[in-house]
């Protein structure tokens, strides 16, 4: 009996409010998760899902842009058996940038390829680290708005906080003394710069940050300044973490070649399972360190990033707390963790709750 084939892919935009704004970088804010749900449909009757999380300010993404590239990717898929990966990713990658886009389709391609088999993507894609660290994005805000939402999400079971910083020095330096004097050693801490330091700068606020207690700190300088990049990683002041220097494989081959970080910070919302997991791999054999990051992903994204982070080469805290973050979300069943912790296989029964799906589309 042959293998079903693509027959259709399909773009289902919705909204989730947030509990308070996420805002990042110099002037980027996020007020809503207006993301898309993307559903492969075989010619069987499986269907594959995944989350879309366009970033206009990243990736130059909307949820409409998302809906047409999926439309144009799905003429060359339509008939394309789901077991032919090389064929399945030929097309994926035949359209350059749709970072969110391409991602979303090839987990829903995965879902679709493991579902026609009568399996999931717990049984084909769960690694050897079921218990995984995670951290939560902490957006810039008032500090005493900071530091409530810090508590909030530590009483749910947070042990990490990624610090987003980079409008106020002073101000951020602030915040991060005030969060190591409310959880002390009890909580780690790590900042995002979002690009936003100049090489002129950056020397003094990593030495700062490190003394502060940092862990690393995020893409201090603007991606497009390589050699600073590099001459700033040489100087050995605070461990750095790759994130928008990184999007794709052969960004990640030309960071290595450069040395200009510690840490890959790899997201499946933009590189999906293939890519994500060579790019962990390459990281590693190069004596780099993993993580895998949140682009604000709701429940959905939140399960396949959690597959990710339980691969052998993730080493760190991993971006997996978001949904703390929503009011409502489209799984039928709360993700929760536990003393800095996530059980990644105690997922396996959390599904997409149609009634949700139709409630927040639009």
């Amino acid at each position: 009996m042959s293998a079903p084939t693509v027959a259709r892919v399909e773009g289902v935009p919705y909204r989730l409010p947030l509990t308070s704004a996420l805002a990042w970088g110099a002037h980027s804010a996020l007020n809503a998760a207006e993301h898309v749900l993307v559903q492969v449909t075989l010619s069987d009757g499986t269907v594959g899902v995944a989350e879309a999380t366009p970033r206009p300010t990243i990736y130059g993404e909307t949820p409409a842009s998302v809906v047409a590239i999926l439309a144009l990717l799905e003429q060359g898929l339509r008939g394309v058996s789901i077991l032919d990966e090389d064929a399945l990713n030929r097309v994926r990658n035949s359209v350059a940038n749709n970072h969110t886009a391409r991602g979303a389709l090839d987990m829903a391609l995965h879902d679709a390829r493991a579902r026609a088999q009568g399996l999931t993507l717990f049984d084909t894609l769960l690694g050897p680290r079921e218990q995984v660290r995670v951290s939560f994005i902490l957006g810039i805000a008032a500090p005493d708005e900071m530091l409530a939402e810090a508590r909030r999400v530590v009483e749910a079971g947070v042990r990490c906080l990624k610090v987003k910083v980079g409008r106020q020095h002073d101000r951020d330096l602030g915040v991060i003394r005030a969060l190591r004097a409310e959880f002390g050693d009890a909580v780690q801490l790590y900042a995002d710069s979002n690009e936003t330091l100049t090489p002129a700068l950056a020397p003094a606020a990593l030495d700062a940050m490190r003394e502060a207690g940092l862990m690393y700190v995020e893409e201090p300088l603007p991606a497009r300044d390589l050699q600073a990049r590099a001459a700033l990683h040489a100087q050995g002041r605070l461990p750095v973490v790759a994130d928008d220097s990184c999007f794709t494989p052969a960004d990640l081959t030309r960071e290595l070649a450069f040395n200009t970080f510690d840490v890959l910070n790899v997201k499946t919302a933009r590189n999906g399972f293939t890519d994500g997991r060579a790019m962990l791999r390459a990281a590693a054999a190069a004596g780099k360190r993993g993580m895998v990051g949140s682009q604000a992903s709701t429940g959905l994204g939140t399960l396949h990033a959690a597959l990710l982070s339980t691969q052998a080469e993730v080493t760190e805290p991993c971006e997996l707390s978001f949904v703390l973050k929503l009011q409502d979300d489209l799984l039928d069943r709360p993700v929760t963790f536990r003393e800095g912790w996530l059980d990644v296989g105690a997922l396996r029964e959390h599904r997409l709750d149609l009634a949700r799906v139709n409630r927040y589309r639009l």
